[in-house]
């Protein structure tokens, strides 16, 4: 029964926090994790959530969150694609992401004493700015008029780079394999990983979202699942495309995303899109609100963070307070549009991102792709 009151104070806070929390200098992961801890704490008649031995419930968990946050992600961009509109996101996915992850590479070996394919391991997995922890600074709902240069570029960046990241993450697996030795998987990397992976996950998120888009939008009137004013149809279609996606061996978030710009651009302008982004980004925020409760109680009661060292904080303040904000600022020198005024506040605010997505990332996988 305390179970299920708490649940029940949980879907109300999900709908309150957000509001309350609108002006104020807290993002809602933080008081989420904060509301767990302390629930955890002071009602010990409460099952513990023991995190390190549920991890295949907790990735699979995570990577559905994911998952509809970016298609939620995809459904407020009112941006057409093109290589000068996105200039600022080919940047921070081209510069940004890289030079983070090499400094957290070099970082990790050096200060944590892992090896070479467990650092870049780490690396791949904290580099990403996180689409599901970031909802503050995101652009607004399809059509609100809320996307300036900085929350576009955010947005955009968020929604690419989780499935960005997989390559190095295969990358380091297929350097513990190998032993080391570069000869016996670059080329398989290369060619598989890099190469079949995103072309694949690219081209069926389109091809999906495209025709998935002709359904909604564009069968005859009676028959186009608009008329229906359900939102859970983003959830079947964000279902459908990750299936689909993964079973070709491509990266499933990235045909995610494609997917929902796809189905944005069959119909820009048709109000159904809100409907489908509202259901989207409500899903998101009870899933994420769950999670880092039930991760909140792992910290206070499960003694999650028990095992952090002297070194892993410091490469943890690093991570966040120098090699995150030094990367964006990097990509984004010499832009002309955002301003420069624009491009400060895209590297604080990217460096947000990247703490509040810290946490999770350490204890329950939530920013580590999803490898099969």
């Amino acid at each position: 029964m305390l179970l299920l009151v708490a649940f029940g104070a949980l879907i109300l806070l999900t709908a309150w926090l957000p509001m309350v929390l609108k002006e104020a200098p807290l993002s809602l992961p933080i008081v989420c994790i904060a509301i767990g801890a302390a629930a955890f704490w002071f009602f010990p008649e409460i099952p513990v959530p023991h995190l390190p031995a549920e991890l295949p419930l907790v990735e699979k968990m995570t990577e559905f969150v994911v998952i509809i946050s970016l298609m939620g992600a995809a459904l407020k961009i009112d941006r057409k694609v093109g290589w000068r509109r996105w200039i600022t996101t080919w940047r921070l996915l081209a510069i940004a992401m890289p030079l983070t992850i090499a400094a957290l590479w070099a970082s990790g070996y050096a200060l944590l004493g892992l090896s070479g394919a467990s650092a870049l391991l780490l690396a791949a997995a904290l580099a990403p700015t996180d689409p599901v922890l970031a909802s503050d600074v995101q652009v607004g709902p399809p059509k609100s008029g809320e996307e300036d240069d900085t929350r576009f570029a955010l947005t955009s960046e968020a929604g690419l780079n989780d499935g960005l990241a997989f390559p190095f993450v295969m990358a380091a697996i297929a350097m513990s394999q190998s032993g080391g030795s570069l000869g016996s998987w670059v080329a398989h990397w290369v060619a598989v990983d890099i190469v079949w992976r995103l072309a694949a996950g690219i081209a069926i998120g389109a091809a999906l979202g495209y025709g998935l888009g002709w359904l909604v939008f564009r069968i005859p009137n009676r028959a186009k699942l608009s008329r229906t004013g359900d939102g859970f149809v983003a959830l079947g279609i964000t279902v459908v495309v990750f299936g689909v996606s993964e079973a070709a061996h491509g990266y499933g978030f990235v045909s995610v995303f494609v997917a929902g710009l796809a189905l944005r651009a069959a119909e820009r302008d048709h109000e159904y899109h809100q409907t489908l982004h509202d259901f989207a980004e409500q899903l998101e925020r009870l899933l994420m609100m769950t999670l880092l409760v039930l991760f909140g109680g792992a910290i206070s009661a499960g003694g999650l963070l028990n095992s952090l060292s002297i070194s892993g904080a410091v490469y943890a303040g690093l991570a966040i307070f120098a090699i995150r904000p030094f990367a964006a600022k990097t990509a984004t020198n010499g832009r002309r549009s955002p301003s420069s005024c624009c491009r400060e506040k895209i590297v604080s605010v990217a460096a947000t991102r990247h703490r509040n997505a810290i946490p999770a990332a350490g204890a329950a996988s939530a920013k580590r792709p999803y490898v099969r």
